[in-house]
């Protein structure tokens, strides 16, 4: 069976929310998503160009890609149970540090290990940031817009893409060294993020849960007013638990079936292939016969549709829920990536057929599936353990997408372009079965009322 949270109508949305400092609030925490986007994608238009620079092969080229997300693993491994402890505003800041650092590193590189090496400790603040910023998101919004105010970490995602995509068309014949000039552009957001981040508080849940109630108090009177400030900080201090139980808090009932389900959907958005398509964008539309000016072009495309349809799901997510978004997203990926295998078999894997087709399926997924991953991981773990629990999904993610990433030059080149499309959707069917089976409905639920329907749930089966 799986949870309706759809049942539970929130009281919030009748009361007074302090809409500009609750937007400010969630803005800041999605810039993380920023940099997330910023640096994932800032190598697809460097990727031609360090090709030539350090003589690469296939698995070479898939290696740069990669290896970043390898570091995204240790990132995102280590981050949750020390934010659980510090707070997620210090881990955020010591993020844009990072961010900054390792962007320089990564121009500077004198040769290919020095490069990998940067890349991967870039991915350290990747892999933090993709964990800090969705919970900070989740646990300072109010029920009844908390699904609009989340899906704007994906919608900054898009923003990084669009930037790293412009930046990269904007320098692409800017002399032998463009791609080092296209990853030093990444300390000026990084820069921003950590100003602004430093003026927002620290999470009302995180404060209450750690004995600063008077602190949590005051941050949930801002978002929401005295009304129902009160009411709120009394549920969060009846989920805290005494005691620290570790890794093994993790084991008990509700949060056990929270994190498989989480980690399915993890698994299944990086293996039906979103990084893969948007990362070797380029190369792809190359096979297909176009020069790499409009290779490189095609991507601001891209950007561009991701953009629209993001921005359509802000108004989506919490109207229709997380559910029908995220199985329709999933089949109009397979209907696409369908479409595209068809192409390759009837051997007109040629031209504008194949952009049509690639921006029918980033818009599938733009408008369903990468909002609402990132809404409904957070939502569905307790207070008390939501940075630890959460580091498995988010784990688990990184993992599907550094091996997706690292093989999928390989894979396209040598396997064939209709076994690695007809894989990937395969995978996006897999995707919308699982959704209907098992993943619950969160939409205009408080977080701790998800967590009892969890336990009541279990309690029926």
């Amino acid at each position: 069976m799986y949870l309706d949270g759809t049942a539970e109508k929130s009281t919030q949305s009748q009361k007074p929310l302090h809409i500009p400092y609750v937007a400010f609030l969630a803005c800041t925490g999605a810039l993380g998503g920023l940099l997330f986007g910023f640096d994932i994608a800032i190598i697809t238009g460097a990727g031609p160009f360090l090709v030539r620079q350090f003589a690469l092969t296939d698995l070479g080229l898939g290696w740069a890609f990669s290896s970043l997300l390898f570091g995204c693993v240790v990132g995102s491994l280590v981050v949750g149970k020390i934010a659980d402890r510090y707070g997620r505003k210090r881990l955020l800041l010591a993020d844009a540090v990072l961010f900054a650092i390792t962007s320089m590193a990564t121009a500077l590189a004198p040769n290919f290990t020095v490069f990998v090496i940067a890349r991967c400790l870039g991915g350290l603040a990747v892999g933090g940031v993709s964990l800090l910023s969705p919970m900070y998101i989740a646990e300072i919004a109010p029920s009844s817009i908390r699904g609009r105010l989340a899906t704007l970490y994906q919608l900054s995602i898009i923003c990084g893409l669009c930037v790293s995509y412009g930046v990269n068309f904007l320098l692409r014949n800017y002399g032998a060294d463009n791609w080092r000039w296209m990853f030093m552009t990444g300390v000026i957001p990084s820069v921003i993020f950590f100003f602004l981040i430093s003026l927002a508080p620290e999470t009302p849940r995180f404060l209450a849960l750690h004995g600063k109630s008077r602190e949590a108090l005051r941050v949930l009177e801002r978002i929401g007013g005295a009304e129902s400030a009160d009411s709120l900080l009394a549920e969060i201090a009846a989920t805290a638990r005494e005691g620290n139980g570790g890794w093994r808090q993790l084991l008990r009932p509700g949060v056990k079936r929270g994190i498989a389900v989480s980690v399915g959907l993890a698994i299944l958005i990086q293996i039906s292939g979103i990084n893969t398509v948007v990362d070797f964008a380029p190369v792809i539309f190359q096979s297909a016969g176009w020069k790499i000016d409009g290779a490189l072009a095609s991507t601001l495309v891209i950007g561009a549709v991701e953009l629209l349809f993001t921005v359509a799901s802000l108004f989506m997510t919490d109207r229709y829920g997380r559910r029908p978004l995220y199985i329709g997203g999933s089949i109009g990926m397979a209907l696409s990536l369908g479409a595209l295998v068809i192409c390759i078999l009837l051997n007109s894997f040629a031209g504008i057929p194949v952009l049509i087709l690639i921006l029918a399926y980033i818009a599938f997924f733009s408008i369903g599936i990468g909002p609402v991953f990132w809404t409904i991981v957070p939502e569905i773990f307790p207070n008390d353990v939501r940075g630890m629990a959460m580091t498995i999904p988010v784990l688990m993610q990184w993992v599907a997408n550094f091996v997706v990433v690292l093989f999928f030059p390989y894979a396209f080149h040598v396997i064939g372009k209709a076994s690695t499309f007809g894989f990937l959707t395969l995978m996006c069917v897999v995707q919308a079965l699982f959704t209907f089976f098992l993943v619950p409905e969160t939409r205009n639920t408080h977080l701790e009322q998800i967590e009892a329907n969890w336990l009541t749930a279990r309690r029926e089966e």
